[in-house]
């Protein structure tokens, strides 16, 4: 570590952090990682990882394991923790390390967009932007401080795989540039979220990753199978009166007179899907008991066609 740099030791979620890491790495803030509810093989990666550069790391599987992050913080002895994707809420213990040194890195507009999955929201809501809000942290989810909010655009066509890519990437431009506003200035101006502007959104259920045929617009419907690709495997939904996952659709030009939810047709790209306000959508890619389907294998397979047609 060069003499006169901050420490920083990062507490992640998963692969969604790597980015960020080897930048605050590259630059010799890095100084530990820790993980919350990783799976087996990236908990190894980080592992091997932090064991070859000489970095601190812990796993924390579960909440009951939080009991020890504030003594192994305290043998890091980090100056900051960035917080990326961690899953777990810090206790007023672990924040009395030391106030302000604590910052999140959320994937999503705040106050607006507060809650442990804002790519899934922001998608589903069809928002034109989204952000990186950057804040200090407090015992409360995502409520505190804001010391920064880069806008990043939405393209109609973002699911939740590309948007979970293109935000990873440039929160990586982020955290390095936070660890140099650490490294070289005195303080970290920061303002109050406005509580009038918050909403919160807990985990999906269930019926929220449901396509309604009868109470969804076209357009709501493609934004909502984008916001679940690949997350969930895609929008669940009713089709010729069985259940499917839906991974990839489009607005179609064309109109109907049909009944929402009824295959008006099938061509070699699509099938196209009835919806709420005469607009048709195009189906592109389909989950089944048959397995991962393209148009075109649901319109070869004479099993498929017969499953769904006789």
């Amino acid at each position: 570590m060069e003499n006169g740099q901050k420490k920083i030791l990062v507490l992640c979620g998963g692969k969604f952090a790597f980015p960020s890491l080897q930048q605050l790495g590259m630059e010799q803030f890095l100084c530990g990682i820790a993980i919350g509810k990783g799976d087996r093989e990236i908990v190894g990666a980080l592992q091997a990882e932090s064991g070859k550069s000489g970095f601190a790391f812990e796993s924390f599987p579960d909440k009951d394991s939080l009991k020890g992050l504030r003594g192994w913080i305290n043998q890091v002895q980090p100056d900051y923790i960035f917080s990326i994707s961690f899953p777990f809420l810090l206790s007023e213990e672990v924040l009395a390390y030391g106030e302000d040194r604590f910052i999140n890195f959320h994937p999503g507009p705040l106050p607006q967009y507060r809650g442990p999955m804002p790519l899934f929201e922001v998608l589903r809501y069809q928002e034109k932007e989204t952000a990186i809000s950057v804040h200090f942290m407090n015992s409360e989810f995502d409520e505190g401080a804001l010391i920064l909010k880069e806008q990043v655009p939405l393209k109609a066509t973002d699911t939740y795989g590309t948007l979970a890519v293109k935000l990873s990437e440039r929160m990586a431009q982020v955290t390095l540039n936070i660890a140099n506003m650490l490294q070289f200035g005195s303080s970290v101006p920061s303002t109050d979220q406005n509580p009038s502007e918050a909403r919160y959104f807990e985990h999906p259920e269930p019926e929220d990753t449901f396509v309604q045929w009868k109470r969804m617009p076209a357009g709501q419907i493609v934004a909502l199978i984008n916001a679940c690709n690949p997350w969930n495997q895609g929008a669940d939904a009713i089709l010729m009166g069985k259940p499917v996952k839906l991974l990839s659709a489009s607005l179609s030009e064309e109109q109907h007179t049909a009944a929402p939810g009824v295959i008006v047709k099938t061509s070699e790209n699509a099938i196209s899907v009835a919806c709420l306000d005469n607009r048709i959508i195009d189906l592109h890619i389909i989950g089944s008991d048959n397995g991962i389907l393209t148009a075109a294998h649901f319109n070869n397979l004479k099993s498929v066609i017969n499953q769904y047609f006789n």
